[in-house]
């Protein structure tokens, strides 16, 4: 059996961000989790379905990633308080898998690729530390007419196949931009099995729809993980 990691307690932030840095709020006792990414996009498919995983999981927060390459604004709630956009990580352990569930409120300018590759690079540094070897990235792809499809791209023919099979449909248009995208190809890279699934949406307001899609979807595949 893996050894269970203990995440390390992160220093706190100097005066001035100059650089990402993580905020633990607790340490996870994870066996080989299963990392979802889901942020905010077209329709905000990846988000919703992150957040509905997190409620199905009864995932609990424990690391917030802040970054000066996030835009310059901040979050504020209904009691008036303010704080920057941040990522959060959230931990959950069911009795057939363990998860890692990352969302947040927003993503660097898509112009800005080296901050997309710079943070990418550091989610996925902080995920290898817990043993992730299956990362699954979740968003929307624009569709005049969505019917609630799913579309699959993977770091594997295998693992396309086995997806495709289970109700999913290639996606073969080219390009996934964002973290959605660049997560799966650098996972890749790093010789770790990747998921992208996409939810049709038309893209012009946020789609719970498109999003319960792919989280149905997404709990269906895990089942048979």
């Amino acid at each position: 059996m893996r050894k269970l990691y203990r995440a390390p307690r992160s220093s706190k932030p100097g005066n001035i961000m100059d650089k990402p840095y993580f905020r633990h709020l607790y340490h996870p006792e994870l066996e080989n989790p299963v990392f979802v990414e889901g942020l905010p996009g077209f329709g905000n498919v990846g988000k919703i379905a992150a957040r509905l995983l997190i409620e199905f999981t009864q995932a609990k927060p424990f690391a917030e990633l802040y970054s000066p390459s996030f835009p310059d604004y901040v979050v504020v709630d209904n009691e008036g308080l303010c704080r920057p956009p941040r990522y959060e990580f959230h931990a959950a352990s069911t009795e057939k898998n363990h998860f890692i569930i990352l969302t947040g409120d927003t993503q660097p300018a898509l112009d800005d690729l080296v901050a997309h590759y710079g943070i990418c690079g550091e989610i996925l540094d902080f995920i290898e530390k817990f043993g992730c070897r299956l990362v699954v990235t979740i968003g929307g792809v624009p569709t005049p007419e969505p019917k609630g499809e799913v579309y699959v791209a993977a770091t594997s023919p295998a693992l396309v196949a086995d997806t495709t099979e289970k109700g999913a449909s290639i996606y073969s248009r080219g390009r996934i931009i964002g973290a959605t995208g660049l997560l799966l190809g650098l996972t890749k890279a790093r010789k770790m099995k990747g998921i992208c699934l996409l939810g049709a949406t038309t893209g012009l307001t946020a789609d719970r729809e498109a999003g319960f899609s792919v989280f149905k979807f997404l709990t269906k595949i895990l089942k048979q993980t």
